[in-house]
């Protein structure tokens, strides 16, 4: 018996397979699901997304949001998610300075905390595909 991933993002379904197993990074620490898991909706945090389907490992980088575990469906809603294939280093280090820089200037400036909170997200991002890529090499 498979496990059907979904990876939903604002732009609409972005990926969508059968998998063995699918480990996702959480709020929690990261959850294996298999087969036959106990229903379950948690939030996802910034990381990497990996889906195992017959020995084959396909990494993701996904972005905050949630995730549902019904019966043998997997749906992730995702502010992003991007393959490690697509994942371009040169640009992701560029983000990864810009968003730094905004965060230490969000603090500087004594910003509200959802600004704050959201340079933190997107540098948690920009790590996440950086791992995500890192590890796939």
């Amino acid at each position: 018996m498979a496990l059907h991933l979904e990876i939903i993002t604002p732009e609409g379904k972005v990926y969508s397979e059968s998998s063995d197993s699918v480990f996702i990074p959480t709020t929690e620490g990261e959850i294996d699901v298999l087969p036959g898991h106990i229903p379950l909706v948690t939030l996802v945090e910034p990381g990497e997304l990996r889906s195992e389907r017959q020995g084959q490992v396909e990494h993701l980088a996904v972005d905050k949001g949630f995730v549902q575990v019904l019966g043998d469906k997997v749906s992730v809603l995702t502010e992003q998610a991007i393959n490690v294939e697509e994942i371009d280093l040169n640009a992701i280090e560029e983000a990864r300075v810009r968003a730094e820089n905004a965060l230490r200037e969000a603090r500087e400036k004594g910003e509200d905390p959802a600004v704050v909170e959201e340079a933190e997200t997107i540098l948690r991002f920009t790590m996440a595909q950086r791992l995500a890529k890192e590890r796939r090499r």
